[in-house]
C-alpha cells in the first residue's frame, strides 16, 4: 500500500510539473515569433503569473539528471525576464530592459526571482546555477535577456528531453544570424557576447574554434576578430 501511494505521488508530481512546462510553452508559442520577436502588449499576464506561483514552490530534486535541471533553470530565467519586463511597461514606458531599476539595482541584480520558497537573482542563476554547476557554453543561447542584440528566445520551453537538442540549434542561429555576427574566412565582427564570456567559449579551444562547430562559413584560424555594439533595444513587436 506505501509503495502504491509513493507512486502515486511520485505520479501526480511528474504530471504536474508536466502541465506547467506546457503552460510555459504555451504561452511562449503564442506570444513570442520564431525570430524571438516577443508581443508584450498583448502576453497573458495572468497566466505567466500562475507559472511564476507555480516556480514559487516547486524546488529541483537530487535524482533530476543534469538535463532536466538545465532546462528547469532557463525556463526559470527567461520566465522571470519576460515577467519584470512585463510588470515593469504596466506602470511605465520603457525601451530597454536597462531601464528597469529597483533602488539603484538593475533587472538582473534585483532579488525577486523566487523558486522552491528561496529568492535569487536572474545573475544568480546565469553565473552561481547554470554557469558553474553545468559549464556549458551553449547556455549563452538559451536564457534571454530580453534585448535586440541577445540570441533569440526560443518560442519553446525546454525540457530535459528536447535541452541539448535546442540549445545546439539556438546556437546554430544565432551564430549565423548575420544581424548578430558578421562571418568571413578571414575577418569576424561578433557580438560582445564572445567578449564578456570568452573564457567559457575558449576551455576546449580557441574561440574561433567554438564558433566553427556552428558556423557555415569556415573561419580561418588566423581571423581578424572584432566585436560588435550591443543594441539593449527591447525585442518587443
Amino acid at each position: 500500500m506505501k509503495k502504491i501511494l509513493l507512486l502515486f505521488i511520485v505520479l501526480l508530481t511528474f504530471v504536474k510539473s508536466y502541465s506547467q512546462t506546457s503552460v510555459f510553452n504555451n504561452l511562449l508559442e503564442k506570444y513570442v515569433t520564431n525570430t524571438g520577436i516577443v508581443d508584450y502588449e498583448r502576453f497573458n499576464g495572468q497566466l505567466l503569473k500562475k507559472h511564476i506561483k507555480y516556480l514559487e514552490n516547486t524546488s529541483t530534486k537530487s535524482n533530476w539528471s543534469d538535463n532536466k535541471q538545465k532546462a528547469f533553470w532557463i525556463n526559470v530565467y527567461n520566465a522571470y525576464t519576460i515577467y519584470i519586463v512585463l510588470n515593469t511597461i504596466q506602470i511605465e514606458k520603457i525601451e530597454s530592459i536597462l531601464d528597469i531599476k529597483i533602488k539603484g539595482k538593475t533587472a538582473w541584480k534585483i532579488p525577486f526571482v523566487k523558486v522552491g520558497n528561496k529568492t535569487y537573482t536572474l545573475d544568480y542563476i546565469e553565473h552561481k546555477i547554470l554557469r558553474r554547476k553545468f559549464s556549458d557554453p551553449k547556455i549563452h543561447f538559451g536564457i534571454n535577456c530580453a534585448s535586440a542584440s541577445c540570441p533569440k528566445l526560443s518560442n519553446k520551453a525546454f525540457t530535459e528531453e528536447n535541452i541539448e537538442m535546442e540549445l545546439t540549434r539556438l546556437t546554430e542561429d544565432f551564430i549565423n544570424d548575420t544581424s548578430k555576427n558578421k562571418i568571413s574566412n578571414n575577418e569576424i565582427e561578433i557580438s560582445l557576447i564572445f567578449d564578456w564570456f570568452q573564457n567559457d567559449f575558449t576551455k576546449n579551444g580557441s574561440l574561433i574554434n567554438f564558433l566553427n562547430n556552428y558556423s557555415k562559413i569556415k573561419i580561418s584560424p588566423k581571423a581578424k576578430i572584432s566585436f560588435l555594439n550591443y543594441d539593449w533595444t527591447l525585442n518587443r513587436k
